[in-house]
């Protein structure tokens, strides 16, 4: 039997893909640089010396330039890698460090891997979304790592979902397991949000 949940956020995932994957590489520059800006000042605001954060696809909202530039400032930048069994392992951001192609098939740090407890040691933590609501409801892409992450935190820091300003949206599909953020941040402005309680 269908599910109408799962249906929605299928087919919720598949529009905001295929609008990621129309946007000019203009676009996405100009998107890179205001969200390196607004992650900056999150960081700052946070007083973070030390977060989790992710190597963006090259149709999400890059987060590479944060990245780099949070590693030279002196942030400790934990990267995650997937596994097997749904959970996530975290290496150390090196930006001189090589990549692989992990489970997913996209790209992954390579370094020594430190488990998934490891991440939580960390102030702040940025993660991808497809899009995220105004009650800090996020949907990702579907396979549930960073919701079991989350929910698995005893003392879960501030959790900032990165998408496109249009990813910004009054309401997403939810199931049970869904874990909602703190805020978002888009390229033009981060909001905190106050959502339902972990």
């Amino acid at each position: 039997m269908a599910d109408p949940i799962d249906d929605a956020k299928r087919a919720l995932r598949a529009e905001i893909r295929e609008r990621r994957q129309l946007l000019t590489d203009a676009a996405r520059r100009t998107a890179e640089a205001g969200i390196t800006e607004q992650l900056h000042a999150l960081v700052a605001a946070h007083g973070a010396r030390s977060v989790s954060c992710y190597l963006s696809t090259t149709i999400e909202p890059g987060t590479r330039r944060f990245v780099n530039e949070a590693v030279a400032a002196g942030i400790r930048v934990l990267l995650p890698i997937t596994r097997v069994d749904g959970l996530l392992d975290w290496v150390v951001a090196d930006p001189e460090g090589d990549l692989t192609e992990g489970l997913l098939g996209v790209p992954e740090p390579v370094g020594e891997l430190l488990g998934p407890i490891a991440v939580n040691d960390v102030d702040l933590m940025i993660i991808p979304a497809a899009a995220v609501d105004h009650t800090g409801m996020r949907l990702g892409w579907g396979r549930g790592y960073f919701d079991k992450t989350i929910g698995s935190m005893e003392n879960c820091p501030p959790v900032y979902a990165v998408v496109y300003d249009t990813e910004f949206v009054d309401a997403v599909p939810r199931d049970r397991h869904d874990q909602p953020v703190d805020g978002v941040v888009t390229p033009t402005r981060t909001v905190t949000l106050a959502p339902e309680r972990r």
